[in-house]
């Protein structure tokens, strides 16, 4: 038990094609038989795919009901555990079914980091960049100069960027709730990013997709002037010092991510 409570463990499946409305209504029968009701909560410890669906669910569950975000990776706990985003899945495309529903607390132990495999955390590093190219010049330097420090996963490091970006995303958060504004900044190297990551099926990590999509959206802003050239290659040097992906997969479908593109739910006719 924990503080005299005794929590039902509902597990489900890892990865992103968990994230699914099969997968949701397991979970819901799952509540029912155990007797959940309005005044009960939901605990998502682990990754962005329970965070998002535990979201999902405690936004719809009899209309409504608590839930709390205990991120276990990097990404979820620098982006989806935070700002009350809640999705799952489409055949269609990612995240096209969703709620706004903030949880009542983010609880984010750093210890988790220390076993996390390394792709994983790399892929979550791809967020942090994100946020200081969109909102903070030094936080984006520390990424470019903290090899040595993201190598050897030091926790005084982590800490700062990870505080930083937790700032930086809440700040948006507050100002925009609804997506409507400001908080789209946020969604730099995502419209593109959540395309190729679809199309992929998800052999790809929304992190690594990300990056990707960073890299295509600086290309396309320095072609059409927006973006000084050298800022688009110190993007791309940036990605590739840490580990991650800057080219779309060679055997990617163009007109499979184009078709992406179209019912991306963030588009404006």
């Amino acid at each position: 038990s924990v503080m005299g409570l005794d929590p039902e463990l509902i597990e489900i499946p890892s990865g992103e094609a968990a994230k699914s409305i099969h997968t949701c209504l397991e979970v819901v029968e799952r509540l029912i038989q155990a007797g959940a009701d309005r005044t009960s909560a939901l605990i998502a410890l682990g990754g962005g795919v329970v965070g998002d669906i535990t979201g999902f669910i405690a936004s719809t569950y009899m209309r409504g009901i608590p839930h709390i975000q205990i991120p276990t990776t990097l990404l979820s706990q620098v982006d989806s555990s935070i700002g009350g985003k809640t999705a799952i899945d489409l055949p269609t495309g990612k995240n096209l079914m969703g709620s706004f529903h903030q949880p009542k607390a983010v609880f984010i132990d750093l210890s988790f980091l220390q076993t996390l495999p390394e792709r994983e955390f790399k892929s979550g590093l791809a967020e942090i960049l994100k946020c200081g190219i969109i909102d903070d010049p030094a936080l984006f330097a520390a990424l470019e100069s903290g090899a040595a420090e993201i190598a050897r996963r030091d926790v005084d490091f982590l800490e700062k960027i990870i505080a930083r970006t937790c700032q930086i995303k809440k700040g948006m958060v507050e100002v925009d709730e609804t997506d409507k504004g400001m908080r789209r900044y946020l969604n730099f190297g995502h419209t593109i990013g959540h395309a190729l990551e679809a199309e992929s099926e998800y052999r790809l990590s929304h992190g690594e997709s990300v990056s990707v999509g960073m890299i295509a959206a600086a290309l396309l802003s320095a072609r059409l002037n927006y973006l000084p050239s050298s800022e688009k290659e110190r993007i791309a040097a940036t990605v590739e010092t840490l580990g991650l992906p800057h080219r779309v997969p060679d055997n990617s479908s163009t007109e499979g991510i184009l078709s992406r593109l179209k019912v991306d739910k963030k588009k404006v006719r």
